[in-house]
């Protein structure tokens, strides 16, 4: 008999969420990342969630969304101010089951409710065939300074929705 696909729920962000996004963010970065990023990177990145109280307070700052399975966090994403998502990691015993795509369509979704045409995303070397999977277009390089370690990645850009541009007008 075959089984169900397991259902993946979405649901806001809450205080009380902090710790467990935190080791998602951590165990995300330590097990996916290993092809594009140093050891000595990924634990510079990773450290990004040491202090809690401060990961919380940013991800509380932004529209931060959560996929549960059976009720569980197994990812989220976050978008800052209208256009930008900042954040989408999944847990690496959730990765290829449709939590990376079902938040990234999510969080399109209510930046274009938003207003935004377009969405952008600075995307880790690890990241960038999803997000070129989902229509985003690199636009440049990028270096940045975490503790001790530089690490690059790419700002990759999305138009969202039906918007007619003004050269091309709809009749």
């Amino acid at each position: 008999m075959a089984q169900a696909l397991r259902q993946i729920g979405l649901r806001p962000f809450l205080p009380a969420d902090t710790s467990i996004l935190a080791a998602i963010f951590v165990a995300s970065i330590e097990e996916l990342t290993e092809d594009s990023y140093s050891e000595a990177q990924r634990e510079a990145w990773a450290s990004r969630a040491e202090d809690e109280a401060a990961f919380g307070k940013n991800l509380g700052s932004q529209l931060t969304l959560i996929a549960t399975v059976a009720g569980s966090p197994v990812g989220f994403v976050s978008l800052k101010g209208a256009d930008h998502l900042d954040m989408l990691f999944v847990h690496p015993g959730a990765v290829r089951q449709g939590v990376a795509s079902t938040l990234c369509e999510a969080i399109e979704k209510l930046a274009a409710a938003r207003g935004a045409a377009r969405i952008s995303v600075d995307a880790s070397d690890s990241a960038q065939e999803f997000f070129a999977g989902r229509g985003y277009v690199g636009q440049q390089r990028n270096s940045i300074f975490i503790g001790d370690e530089w690490l690059a990645n790419t700002t990759m850009i999305k138009a969202l929705g039906d918007t007619p541009s003004n050269d091309n007008p709809r009749h």
